[in-house]
């Protein structure tokens, strides 16, 4: 999830007032109470796809005996394992032929080698709606057809569309959907530390306080993955600063020397800077990637490496690698208000067609459908915007509801900003936000330097 030319150009997502912010972080409040006695486990084993139960048609697909796919994502671990699982339904249908390209961060510079190379994959899904832009830009991308816009618009919400479209024409599929304003917790932790669930940011240093007194570590953060510390960024600011100027910072209309950046580092220097607030510390943190921030939350007993992780939903897949059971060991919270109202950020994943043929355009559509998205929802780890999909086939009351706050958000959201910024900016390992967050975690004191940097690199990315 990192789940790229300003938001205007690059398709945009209907824009909430301040008090629909309010109403989707309420919903999503909402949803996550009450959510701590499933005993499920967060992904199920991935050998699995629902039993022996064949889901039910209600998408119409083409005979494709004999023709072959490809589809290319950057997924890899149980992410790749689960959509391989829809990609053999997809087999199954249609006879044709699918395999599986994993591809490197970035994505847009992966697809132009092999396009470069006279051998492009047939399909692609991109995380950011800036390289869908520059897929577009560079003549990669071909508009969906009648078929799979037909299902798409059925199935999904005309924001979750809007992402999809460059021009006003239709290129990709939001597959993939993320709730990233979220923090999961060790349930035992919280207990021993006798802590509640904070609500407001105030709340949050104050439970971390009695989560390191009683001898755990706070936070863990994966900073050796830069795009986890640009989700940090996004719900701190979005909440602080507001809806306005998060759609203002993310199309580069106000300078990342504007002061609500400052405010923002600030907050985020009240827990990235404070001594032993994040398991290993800086240089600890920076050397942890992802998936071992999620899982040393969940591991060691009474003594695991930090009691808290800040992530989206699809967490739940690593935490379910771990003995951890979703909504029992391991729970989750909405992320606090740090200004008014909480943050609800998203982001997501499009399927884009890459070599136009009727197969291609089938695969898309069958992306588009209830059908796909609820073979991989009943996996773990997973969310859809596809707002058809029975919620129920999610494995978990945790990931139910989560789902059923996306889907009832409707268009009241914010989509992931470093997603919307051009790739060399937003998207791009040791470069741009990435690198420049990740050296403001190593020294959070340098606040102007940050965003010093920050600019730098935005101007140059944005071209001016």
């Amino acid at each position: 999830m990192r789940t790229s030319s300003t938001i205007r150009t690059r398709g945009t997502v209907k824009r909430a007032t301040r008090m629909s912010a309010v109403l989707a972080a309420g919903a999503l409040a909402l949803s996550l109470t009450a959510c701590g006695g499933d005993d499920d486990k967060g992904s199920d084993d991935g050998d699995k796809s629902g039993g022996d139960k064949q889901p039910a048609a209600s998408v119409t697909l083409p005979k494709l005996d004999g023709e072959s796919l490809e589809v290319a994502a950057v997924w890899t671990g149980t992410e790749q394992k689960n959509f391989k699982q829809v990609l053999a339904e997809f087999e199954k249908r249609t006879g044709a032929k699918v395999t599986f390209v994993p591809a490197q961060d970035p994505i847009i510079n992966f697809l132009g080698s092999k396009i470069a190379g006279g051998a492009p994959p047939d399909v692609a899904m991109l995380p950011q709606p800036g390289a869908i832009k520059q897929a577009v830009d560079k003549g990669w991308a071909k508009p969906l057809g009648a078929e799979a816009t037909k299902e798409l618009g059925e199935n999904y919400s005309p924001g979750w569309q809007d992402i999809g479209k460059v021009g006003g024409k239709q290129y990709g599929v939001y597959y993939k959907a993320a709730n990233k304003s979220l923090i999961w917790y060790n349930a035992k932790v919280f207990e021993n530390a006798g802590a509640a669930e904070p609500k407001t940011w105030d709340e949050l240093l104050n439970t971390a306080q009695m989560v390191y007194d009683s001898g755990v570590t706070p936070f863990s953060v994966g900073g050796a993955d830069g795009w986890t510390l640009t989700d940090w960024f996004e719900n701190v600011y979005l909440s602080q600063a507001g809806p306005e100027k998060y759609d203002q910072l993310a199309k580069h209309e106000i300078k990342w020397t504007d002061p609500s950046v400052k405010e923002a580092l600030t907050t985020l220097a009240e827990i990235w800077g404070k001594k032993d607030f994040v398991a290993g510390g800086a240089s600890g943190a920076l050397q942890t990637e992802f998936p071992a921030s999620v899982t040393q939350t969940f591991t060691g007993g009474d003594q695991p490496k930090a009691g808290m992780v800040y992530e989206g939903d699809f967490a739940q897949v690593n935490i379910g690698e771990t003995k951890a059971k979703i909504g029992t060991d391991a729970k989750v919270f909405p992320f606090p208000a740090v200004g008014d109202t909480a943050p609800v950020v998203s982001g997501g994943d499009a399927a884009v067609v890459l070599e136009d043929s009727k197969a291609a355009q089938a695969l898309a559509t069958w992306l588009a459908s209830p059908d796909a998205a609820a073979i991989q929802a009943k996996l773990g780890g997973f969310l859809s915007p596809n707002k058809s999909i029975d919620s129920s086939v999610y494995p978990n009351e945790v990931q139910k509801k989560i789902a059923d706050a996306l889907v009832a958000a409707g268009d009241d959201f914010r989509f992931d900003m470093s997603d919307q910024a051009p790739q060399a900016f937003g998207g791009t390992p040791g470069k741009g936000e990435w690198k420049a967050l990740q050296d403001f975690l190593k020294n959070p004191k340098d606040v102007a330097g940050a965003q010093a940097k920050l600019e730098a690199d935005a101007a140059a990315a944005y071209g001016g």
